[in-house]
């Protein structure tokens, strides 16, 4: 697609070339009726010049493309109007290159925003606590907890302040789908003040491209998806969503395992090998229970979550399934997981994740 539309605006400049030719005389044009001045033919040269950076931009994935394309098409729109009237194949031109150039602006919106809801979560967590995870920390948690903390290797470090990571990922856009959809993902996390914002790029052959965000912040969660990070495609928040966003907060806990400390968190043995844990932040509350190995390591996390976000909306259960650990910067946790939701009708695995890169922030600033 992007091979496409940069062929497009390379082709469409170099046509308004003729206008140039002509005006100057520099070629004999006979397929180019009329007498076109000088002051015009600056014009068509313009917009050949004006057309060339911004497909120049648009392969280099610039932000000021889209304005540049957008005056260019302009221009072309006149010249064609006024001197050139049998070049309606260039107005279709035109007409792709404006859709793509207006798309472009508002993806450029939406990932300002998204941006600016990252630095906010993080501006909010500037802790400078140094705190040192102790034996006596952890004293008054369940074992199956205590021995997890001990496993992921926190003990002796500092508490984790927040978090960034970047993943790869398959997704099932709904159940019953037999082929998944290669994604990429990139997570911010806060931990003082708990929060995250996720977003997710899926491309959906032949050419559409999907972009997702979840947030959680303040207690409340919100998902986005969009096509061509432009339009629209699905947009939820309330109840339902706020505490969905929280128990998937809790269940990712297992990449920060220092969070497990936080004073929002209650803990409650359940077996020698599963604990329940309980968040509860400015009036939204989950739970969900947390799986171990005799090793301590977390095999699994399950949570009766809303599924869907009407008001009907059903609960069901929702599993994430522990595939691989390793040690990142010096922690121990789940790098390949995947999401099932257990349906009336069966299992969905919808979900496999894995982690590329992780980035740990203490509160020493590191």
């Amino acid at each position: 697609m992007k091979t496409i539309i940069s062929t497009i605006i390379f082709l469409h400049g170099a046509i308004h070339l003729l206008g140039f030719v002509k005006a100057f005389e520099l070629s004999y044009l006979p397929h180019f009726p009329g007498n076109v001045s000088k002051l015009s033919g600056l014009f068509w040269l313009l917009v050949t010049v004006l057309l060339c950076i911004s497909g120049i931009g648009f392969i280099k994935m610039k932000s000021w493309w889209s304005w540049l394309a957008i005056i260019s098409v302009i221009i072309s729109s006149v010249l064609i109007i006024t001197v050139w009237q049998d070049a309606r194949f260039g107005s279709i031109a035109n007409l792709i290159i404006l859709i793509v150039a207006f798309l472009s602006l508002l993806a450029i919106r939406f990932n300002q925003k998204t941006e600016a809801e990252i630095s906010q979560i993080m501006e909010q967590n500037e802790s400078r606590d140094k705190t040192v995870i102790s034996e006596e920390d952890i004293s008054a948690l369940p074992e199956p907890v205590k021995l997890w903390l001990k496993a992921s290797g926190v003990i002796g470090q500092e508490k984790i302040q927040s978090v960034w990571l970047r993943q790869k990922a398959k997704i099932k856009m709904k159940p019953g789908q037999k082929k998944w959809k290669d994604a990429t993902a990139e997570q911010y996390f806060s931990i003082q003040n708990p929060a995250f914002v996720w977003r997710v790029n899926m491309k959906i052959p032949p050419f559409i491209q999907i972009t997702g965000r979840d947030k959680f912040t303040d207690g409340k969660g919100e998902m986005q998806i969009k096509m061509f990070s432009a339009i629209n495609v699905v947009r939820e928040k309330g109840p339902k969503m706020d505490e969905g966003t929280m128990q998937r907060f809790l269940g990712e806990i297992v990449w920060f395992p220092s969070a497990a400390l936080s004073p929002y968190i209650r803990w409650e043995a359940k077996d020698n090998l599963s604990a329940k844990a309980t968040i509860n932040y400015r009036g939204t509350r989950a739970t969900g229970i947390f799986y171990f190995n005799e090793k301590g390591d977390c095999i699994r996390y399950s949570a009766s979550r809303f599924k869907e976000n009407h008001r009907d909306a059903k609960r069901y259960e929702w599993v994430i399934d522990v595939k691989k650990h390793a040690v990142l910067n010096g922690v121990k946790i789940p790098v390949k997981m995947s999401a099932t939701w257990k349906l009336d009708e069966g299992d969905w695995t919808w979900f496999v994740v894995e982690i590329t890169h992780i980035r740990y922030h203490y509160g020493t600033g590191q």
